[in-house]
């Protein structure tokens, strides 16, 4: 990463400069530690220096070298500072004193031992599809701010082409896991469309405008079509056994260039069987 510092930034301290530039602390706290991290003009330059208009600020994070070792999660799009897994159902992402040797987070940790899994997207346990996990400290703050997710659900036909939700949601009271819509509860949006209506069934993308807990899965039983499979929400368990939701589109800006990229997960095989036939995402 390299920082040019402009006339209005002249006499600057180091620190404030990055900070200014969207760099987090913990970011500039480990690169102080780091061997090169933070030079100028290929000398380190410390966090309390001064940076004058003109300089070129060079941050070095060290790439992690990949373990040998394989993964039964398939890798949908990896560079040096992210990898974008496609995540199973039934699969939590990360470990918990019920869950320890079945987690994303675990099989992350067979491709890089030495790195903590920087979950950039979290997906509940029995959702699937892409999850981006960041590599480098750097990657992380970048990827945060420049993410966006798209997902497909099924429910019973809705005889909608498509909308938008707003309603606020709210833990519900006596609860410490479902949610519910409640006059007090956050500020939570959804925008819809159907894709395919296959039989009785319909097949929704859905893009959050807000990133609350269970929030499709709410505003979808909000307006009286609950997911498939959605046991706590009120959905027929019949043809699936957990939340017919998959994450299958990420877009993002890949780290420190100007180039977008969009990954998409296929659906998965529960979701195709239920609907009698594949769909391509790369379509959404």
């Amino acid at each position: 990463m390299i920082f040019r510092v402009g006339p209005c930034e002249d006499g600057k301290r180091l620190d404030s400069f990055l900070r200014s530039r969207g760099v987090s602390r913990r970011l500039i706290n480990s690169l102080k530690h780091t061997e090169n991290g933070m030079t100028r003009r290929g000398e380190t330059v410390r966090t309390v220096d001064r940076v004058f208009a003109g300089d070129e600020i060079d941050l070095y994070e060290p790439s992690q070298v990949r373990s040998s070792e394989d993964t039964g999660v398939p890798v949908l799009y990896e560079d040096e500072h992210c990898i974008v897994f496609s995540k199973p159902p039934f699969m939590p992402c990360h470990r918990s004193p019920k869950h320890y040797d079945d987690t994303l987070e675990i099989e992350f940790h067979k491709l890089f031992p030495e790195l903590p899994m920087r979950c950039i997207n979290r997906l509940d346990k029995n959702t699937s599809g892409c999850v981006i996990a960041a590599k480098t400290l750097a990657g992380a703050s970048w990827l945060q701010r420049s993410v966006s997710k798209v997902y497909v659900g099924i429910t019973k036909h809705s005889g909608l082409a498509g909308g938008r939700i707003c309603a606020p949601i709210a833990r519900e009271e006596g609860s410490t896991v479902k949610r519910c819509v409640r006059a007090d509860g956050k500020f939570a949006a959804t925008t819809f469309k159907t894709v395919e209506n296959i039989n009785n069934l319909t097949l929704t993308a859905f893009t959050l405008e807000t990133g609350r807990t269970h929030q499709i899965r709410v505003h979808c039983a909000h307006r009286g079509l609950p997911l498939l499979g959605d046991d706590l929400y009120g959905g027929d368990t019949f043809l699936m056994k957990r939340q017919a939701l998959h994450c299958a589109k990420v877009s993002f800006v890949i780290p420190f260039t100007d180039e977008p990229i969009s990954v998409f997960s296929p659906m998965p095989e529960d979701m195709v069987r239920v609907l009698g036939k594949d769909v391509n995402v790369k379509s959404l």
